[in-house]
Parts: structure tokens; sequence; C-alpha cells
């Protein structure tokens, strides 16, 4: 029998004062990233350049000029036309859960001086699903764009048409491309960000029909996701196909723009494509 009895391994007492939540890893290298670090970094991989989420109030800090954001169409809410069952209650929590009314947050700002309107999509509501708040709050914002001589920016990340809202989330395609005609007319800039991932009936309208077309690193870019084309064509895809690259090599895309140089990209267009 031993002098010494044997110490229980460190690993086994958890700490109950340790903070979680501080670091991430990153899913394209496995390097573990803090918190601090990743946020001051833009929320890009210090060792691969990695693009993580970023949810739509971040970005437009990002990228509006200090004070200049001033948010519209607030307390837009989701109905439940179809009578879907549970899809009320569903919204009702990300609204708690997120803060957001719906899932993408439109308003006023300039960049580097140049006026524009501006809507974000935020995945984490809803996987960014277009229903009829996000195709309204979308129109009226190129509806003010119109009004107030602005260029207008959207930022796609979407999974496509909301299901729980049937017939009335397609409609909202039509609503906003025809919005887009209209900027058009008015001789006003649309310049499209679409970033990870971008896909279904979002890609199928808005997305894909700016006056440039703008994507982040390694972004997602589709109609269908890669495993519904592969067993509906029963072909195997391209290497990289729906990424960002591929898109840009087949001509959907005008540009691959680093998430640390967005926005000087984007005042350098608004400041060539706005009317004198």
């Amino acid at each position: 029998m031993g002098i010494f009895s044997k110490p229980s391994l460190r690993s086994q007492d958890r700490r109950d004062d340790m903070p979680e939540g501080l670091w991430n890893k990153c899913p394209e290298c496995g390097a573990m990233v803090h918190n601090l670090e990743l946020q001051q970094n833009l929320h890009v991989c210090p060792h691969c350049s990695h693009h993580f989420l970023i949810g739509s109030r971040e970005r437009i800090l990002m990228l509006a000029d200090t004070g200049s954001f001033e948010e519209t169409e607030t307390n837009l809410i989701s109905a439940n036309p179809l009578g879907f069952q549970g899809y009320a209650e569903k919204t009702a929590a990300l609204r708690a859960k997120t803060g957001l009314d719906d899932a993408v947050v439109s308003g006023r700002l300039s960049i580097d001086g140049n006026r524009a309107m501006i809507a974000v999509m935020d995945f984490k509501f809803f996987a960014g699903s277009m229903g009829s708040v996000v195709g309204e709050k979308i129109t009226r914002a190129i509806e003010t764009a119109i009004a107030e001589k602005r260029g207008v920016i959207i930022v796609s990340a979407s999974s496509g048409a909301r299901m729980q809202e049937g017939m009335l989330s397609l409609m909202q395609m039509a609503k906003t491309c025809g919005a887009l005609a209209r900027l058009s007319e008015a001789k006003l800039p649309f310049i499209s960000l679409l970033t990870h991932p971008t896909t279904g009936g979002v890609t199928a309208s808005f997305a894909t029909i700016g006056d440039i077309n703008l994507a982040e690193p390694k972004c997602m870019i589709g109609f269908a996701g890669p495993r519904v084309v592969k067993e509906t064509t029963h072909q195997n895809l391209p290497p990289g196909f729906q990424t960002a690259e591929f898109m840009l090599e087949h001509g959907l895309v005008d540009a691959i723009v680093h998430r640390g140089k967005l926005r000087e990209r984007l005042a350098s267009l608004l400041s060539y494509m706005m009317p004198r």
C-alpha cells in the first residue's frame, strides 16, 4: 500500500468561476482565436482569413461613418397569414433572443461622406429567410433612396424564401426587383454584397442584380444546396462549386473583397457611381 494517495487529475476539477465563450475555433484552419482578437480583426481569422458570420448591426458599425446610421422601418414584425403552426411563437422567441424585429436591418448612413441606404440581412434570425417583412423593409429602403437621391447597398446572408409564409414570401422576389428597376430609372446605384451563405429566392432576386455584385471570400452562393443539386442532376459537381471564387470565374460576381477592405471599396464605388 502506497504512503501517498494519488491526486485527482486537475481536468476533473471544474472551476465555477472559469469564464466560457472566450475562444472560437476557426472552422477553416482549426486555430483557437480569442474573441477580443476576432473582434479587432473584423471577425476574420488572423491565421487563414476565414470570414466568420457577423451580425447585421456589427456590420453596419463596421461600414458607417461614426454616428451616421439612422435605422428606418422599425417595429415591423411578421404576421402568420397561413396559420402555420408554431410560427408566431417561433418569431416571437427569435425577436426576444436576437433583439431584431426580423431578418433584416435597414437605414440611412454615410460611408466616407457618401450618402446611401443600407439593408443588411441577419442569418441568426430564421436563417436569414425572406418573408413579407424582409421584402417590405428592403423595398421601403429603396423607395427612400429614390426620394432622397441616395445609393443603395444590400448585404445578403440568407437561406432563401421563408416557407412559413408561402406565396407571400415568393412575392417579395418580384417586389424588391421592381423597386430596384425604379432605382435604376432614377440613375442611382445599387451595390449588392453577397456573404455566407446566400441561397434560394434571395440569390434568384435582388442579391444578384446589382450594378456591382461584390462577395466575401469563399462564401457560398447558389440557388439549391450542393447536395440537392447533385441528387437532382446525378453528376459530380465541379471543384469549388457555389463558392464566391467559382461565381467570380463564371461572371456572376464582379469582385471578391476582403472584409477589411470593404468600407474603402464601397466608399470608392459610391463616389464614382452617384450622379453629380
